[in-house]
């Protein structure tokens, strides 16, 4: 695929047209107000995997309305003393997969905390969350349930689990509250945006080719999914346009990247028709805080950086966590 976006000088300026519902703050204490009332309870069990270099927990909290979320916690093996937490989020319809697939952040000397996406995880990495709550109509995916209303959305419940596993990753004992970052690629990329904005202490942010950023844009400047989900329910469901439209705004990146208070390392690639550049530099140029930086891969499409930007995450990350 060639360059579909805009020309990348246009793309530095370039600002969302997603309106910021007045109700958005509101929106959010609220639900995490309501989760907050059902206890944490984090439980990390010791899990033998035949690794020597890290020790591995199988994790379990409670997420939104007190719903079981699992994790996995991986650390450097024989720590003693508390360590800097990266809490990591995975892609669209991967689980956290196993628990050997994960050692890129305790190689680095970091806590590792992965949350599984509740519902997901049958895609191409397994998952062990279910999502208890039902929803309307939908286009097959997660991207139309409970589109109807904020208060139903698919990603009300998720957003809300992966604040509470930021809660639940720095309870444990050898992990170091005051020095948490998050991170995620696509999917996992959004989801790491909207902690950003609703986790006032965190120390650095690393989404990659975020998805759900810049609604508005996405779902009208690409035709691949998961994105036209919500074109194909809206083809279905004439006249729910403006009503999809509201609940939408309340989940986009954007406006949690503009309440951001961390320093951030975003990744976007030109010809990436799943995250449209434009979309994931909307959330870029509204982001908070002013250390940010965006690493441009030219002629990739969704896979991005890959190997390459967790290089420079391994360049970049230490230094605002140990520093």
């Amino acid at each position: 695929m060639a360059l579909f976006d805009l020309p990348l000088d246009e793309l530095r300026t370039y600002r969302s047209a997603s309106e910021e519902p007045a109700d958005f703050d509101d929106f959010w204490a609220r639900t995490l107000k309501e989760a907050a009332a059902h206890p944490l309870e984090p439980r990390f069990e010791r899990v033998g995997t035949g690794l020597t270099t890290v020790d591995v927990y199988d994790v379990t909290f409670a997420g939104f309305d007190g719903h079981p979320v699992k994790g996995w916690f991986v650390i450097p093996a024989g720590v003693t003393e508390p360590v800097p937490v990266v809490a990591e989020f995975i892609g669209y319809g991967g689980g956290r997969g196993l628990p050997h697939t994960h050692l890129l952040w305790a190689s680095a000397g970091f806590g590792h905390f992965v949350m599984d996406t509740r519902g997901q995880g049958s895609g191409w990495a397994g998952g062990h969350t279910a999502d208890p709550v039902g929803s309307g109509p939908a286009h097959p995916g997660f991207m139309t349930r409970g589109i109807e209303s904020p208060d139903t959305y698919y990603y009300r419940r998720v957003y809300t689990d992966a604040v509470r596993a930021v809660e639940a990753a720095r309870s444990h004992p050898l992990a170091d509250a005051g020095r948490t970052a998050v991170a995620g690629v696509s999917q996992g990329g959004g989801i790491t945006l909207a902690v950003a904005g609703l986790v006032p202490d965190l120390l650095a942010v690393a989404p990659d080719v975020p998805f759900l950023c810049d609604f508005p844009r996405a779902t009208t400047v690409t035709d691949r999914a998961p994105y036209r989900e919500i074109g194909r329910y809206l083809k279905t469901h004439r006249g729910r346009t403006a009503q999809a439209a509201r609940t939408l705004a309340y989940f986009d990146g954007v406006h949690f990247a503009a309440r951001a208070t961390a320093p951030a390392l975003f990744s976007t690639a030109l010809e990436d028709q799943t995250c449209p550049p434009s979309t994931v530099f909307a959330a870029f140029n509204a982001y908070g805080h002013t250390d940010k930086q965006i690493e441009v891969y030219d002629f990739n499409d969704h896979e991005g950086g890959e190997a390459y930007q967790q290089a420079v995450q391994l360049r970049w990350l230490p230094g605002k966590l140990r520093g």
